[in-house]
């Protein structure tokens, strides 16, 4: 069984912060990580987070994606290798991938937000029932 990664960190500034996009494709699932890094990173600073933080990342999306063979010529690479360094900083599909996490994450807190809300009901509701129950009692 061969299982085949290919990774991507791509690091451009947004307008307010400097942004790393990391971009997975594993065994033809495609998955991507948004970092906030701040002010602008040194090389050494990227190479760190890559050696000490890569593996904590979580990637969303897990849809399958097609994956070219990589080539066995140097000079097909080398065309490939200029030709992604001239797209733009991040792909559409990575955009998309974000946006659907965002869509998720406001989900889950909308839905945590309303449990909360409804635990908060009944504990209030219980107060006023024990309560109630005591001055029954005559206490």
């Amino acid at each position: 069984m061969q299982i085949s990664v290919s990774s991507t960190l791509t690091v451009y500034h947004d307008g307010q912060f400097w942004v790393g996009l990391a971009e997975r494709v594993e065994s033809g699932r495609y998955g991507v990580a948004r970092i906030v890094f701040g002010a602008e990173p040194s090389d050494e600073e990227i190479l760190q987070f890559i050696v000490s933080e890569w593996e904590k990342l979580t990637f969303f999306g897990d849809e399958p994606t097609e994956t070219s063979k990589p080539a066995r010529n140097p000079k097909r690479r080398a065309r490939e290798a200029s030709k992604v360094l001239r797209q733009p900083a991040m792909s559409t599909k990575a955009q998309q991938v974000l946006a659907d996490q965002r869509e998720a994450m406001k989900r889950e807190s909308v839905r945590a937000r309303s449990q909360r809300r409804a635990d908060e009901t009944e504990a209030r509701f219980e107060r006023r029932k024990l309560k109630r129950r005591q001055k029954h009692r005559g206490h």
